[in-house]
């Protein structure tokens, strides 16, 4: 089934604001929310549905990504063949991630007392996440042309050794919270508008882990993370351009007492050709004929990503032709065929002349074959033209 555009799902404009945003995904969520309709399961597909695209539509990144890519852009997966790596996009969000945002909103886990029971259930352990890193790397129109695999050397928080990860100092330095019984959250009962909510907050003494440490490791300080540094190898696909952000899950700062680690984040700058310019899939060259070539014909050496090519100039060629290299340009990102090279022909004017040539050219002048005439004019100026269409 094809997925529905995600400001369709909250009934927004494109230009709506976070806020905006926000107050269309509340009267969703509480429309479709489960403990409202037991047993509906259309009601709990868009209620996943809305929280899929407040996931993305509230994240200034993702809904970015989001207006320049569509869906592609947010599922898309490094091994899949798409252009961005996991964890863009909200697809895939279990419940448990779905009544945590709709918690964020309402103040709460999001569970309706007396209702269908999903936030009266049995929360998990909160799982520390690790922050996120971001790097540079600088790409040339031939690293782009054929896709390019890169190595970065990373300062960031890795898994203690001492402690492997927990904190903990020994296997004996831990023990189950004594005021949430391990469960990570403690629940309360609030009375709203819409009758009693029950809400369930962390656990503020454990933090949502649901133990606690009894002896620090000596190592970490009890983070269960130390700082060090690791090399990582990214595979950047052909056909990116400057200012995409590509994200490998996972190998940003491992997160404390053996959590989720964060993701890496790789912004792509573009180094300008000294010949060619990019337009999206293609290229342009703007290729200075000197008159004799124009006139007589003949050929000439072109520039590509791939090394220089022949290009036959027809006699009489005019100034404001463009000539059409298939397949000489870029690929497409979500691998949609390669553009083209596109050379301009301008014309080179000397600007000084010897007499001899000054004499030369004075004779042609007298010739009627060397005048412009309105329909020749035309024509350029409709060459010209096209080039900015």
């Amino acid at each position: 089934m094809e997925k529905r555009d995600y400001y369709e799902v909250l009934g927004v404009e494109k230009n709506a604001s976070a806020d905006e945003i926000k107050k269309a995904y509340r009267k969703k969520a509480i429309q479709y929310h489960p403990d409202k309709n037991p047993g509906d399961k259309e009601a709990e597909e868009k209620f996943k549905e809305a929280a899929e695209a407040y996931d993305v539509l509230s994240n200034p990144d993702k809904r970015a990504r989001y207006d320049q890519f569509g869906h592609a852009g947010m599922s898309g997966a490094a091994g899949n063949g798409g252009p961005f790596g996991a964890g863009f996009g909200g697809a895939g969000m279990s419940m448990d991630d779905i009544f945590s945002m709709f918690g964020d909103i309402f103040g709460g886990h999001g569970g309706f007392g007396g209702g269908f029971g999903y936030g009266g259930g049995s929360a998990q352990q909160r799982r520390f996440r690790g922050a996120d890193l971001r790097v540079k790397v600088k790409l040339n129109l031939k690293d782009i042309s054929t896709g390019v695999e890169k190595k970065f050397k990373l300062k960031k928080y890795v898994p203690c050794s001492h402690c492997h990860g927990t904190g903990a100092e020994g296997s004996g330095g831990t023990e189950t919270c004594p005021t949430c019984k391990g469960s990570g959250s403690v629940i309360r009962n609030q009375q709203t508008i819409l009758g009693t909510m029950q809400t369930r907050t962390t656990c503020p003494t454990c933090g949502g882990e649901g133990k606690v440490i009894k002896n620090k490791c000596k190592e970490c300080g009890g983070e269960g993370i130390v700082y060090g540094e690791e090399v990582v190898t990214v595979k950047i696909p052909a056909g990116v351009a400057d200012g995409m952000q590509l994200s490998m899950s996972g190998k940003g700062n491992a997160g404390k007492h053996n959590g989720v680690p964060g993701d890496l984040l790789i912004l792509i700058e573009e180094e300008p050709d000294k010949e060619l310019i990019r337009d999206e899939s293609d290229l342009i060259y703007n290729l200075l004929l000197s008159f004799p070539t124009a006139a007589l014909g003949g050929a000439v050496e072109i520039p590509t990503v791939d090394g220089k090519v022949k290009v036959k100039i027809e006699p009489g060629t005019q100034p404001g032709k463009v000539l059409r290299l298939r397949n000489k340009g870029l690929p497409n990102v979500n691998g949609y065929g390669t553009g083209d090279l596109l050379v301009n022909v301008s014309i080179y004017v000397p600007e000084t002349l010897s007499k001899d040539e000054k004499k030369s050219l004075e004779e042609m002048e007298k010739s009627d074959n060397f005048r412009p005439n309105p329909t020749a004019k035309e024509s350029i100026f409709k060459k010209f033209k096209n080039l900015f269409e």
